[in-house]
């Protein structure tokens, strides 16, 4: 399939003058307009050398934030293959919070998309005497926050788990920190975590029962597939856009299928 970049710019503004040329033919006056090809510097013009140098691409994407950075992919492939370089996504994921680094390899693309504050969560061993509402006034956030992100639906919950995710509510408590890409089993999703001291707690079993390995993420693809009864690559698609959430994909893919039947598609 082609990119819109391997059209000459000089066509394109050739097409333009034509079509206002011919709109305006029952005018007396006539305007001439030339333009060359080599007189266009644009990005989308791919013979541009600057834009085509992969050090300089580098020199200009490590200073994008992440929605420029992922419009950039979009030109190209050189382009691209230059924005999706784990250097660059993690340059452009860490910078607006003063991280350290974020360690792990998220099992969606997605992941690098949003690093909004709800991305971040602080993990917090349960001890005996939590509650979700102590938390609550340990980490000054909202009690429904906690439930909202741990998929609790009452304040029991807490019994049946080693850990709580806490959503963080300063932003300065990121400031030199290191995250950890995890997927966890309860949040049902990919979260860059924060451990006291920066290191994680093995002790815990949802370390070692999370989700994070090819065989198992192919398992979560061919549980979907079934559920939705679609071929593979369709499967892959809705888990990959729902940033490893198998309910939200499914909500996606049933949004999706109510348009289409409503549009007569079906």
């Amino acid at each position: 399939m082609g990119c819109c970049c391997d059209e000459d710019d000089g066509d394109i503004f050739r097409q333009l003058i034509n079509s206002n040329f011919s709109s305006s033919s029952s005018s007396t006056a006539t305007v001439t307009v030339t333009t060359t090809a080599t007189t266009v510097i644009s990005p989308m013009n791919s013979h541009f050398p600057a834009l085509s140098s992969t050090d300089i691409l580098r020199l200009i994407f490590q200073n994008l934030p992440i929605p420029d950075l992922a419009r950039a992919s979009c030109v190209c492939r050189l382009w691209n293959s230059v924005a999706s370089q784990r250097e660059m996504l993690t340059r452009a994921f860490v910078a607006p919070w003063k991280l350290n680094d974020v360690i792990g390899d998220p099992l969606s693309g997605s992941f690098w998309r949003d690093n909004s504050l709800a991305k971040f969560a602080i993990s917090h061993h349960i001890w005996r005497g939590d509650t979700v509402a102590s938390l609550a006034v340990k980490y000054s956030v909202q009690v429904m926050g906690i439930k909202r992100l741990n998929n609790m639906i009452s304040d029991h919950g807490i019994y049946s788990r080693e850990r709580l995710l806490i959503p963080i509510s300063n932003p300065d408590i990121l400031i030199n920190r290191t995250c950890f890409i995890e997927l966890d089993v309860y949040a049902k999703r990919e979260v860059a975590v924060l451990y006291p001291n920066d290191v994680p707690d093995t002790r815990t079993t949802y370390v070692s029962n999370r989700i994070s390995s090819e065989e198992s993420n192919k398992r979560v693809v061919d549980s979907l597939k079934r559920s939705m009864h679609v071929d593979n690559e369709t499967a892959q698609y809705y888990w990959s856009v729902s940033n490893g959430d198998p309910r939200a994909a499914f909500a996606e893919f049933s949004a999706d299928l109510n348009w289409d039947r409503q549009a007569g598609h079906s």
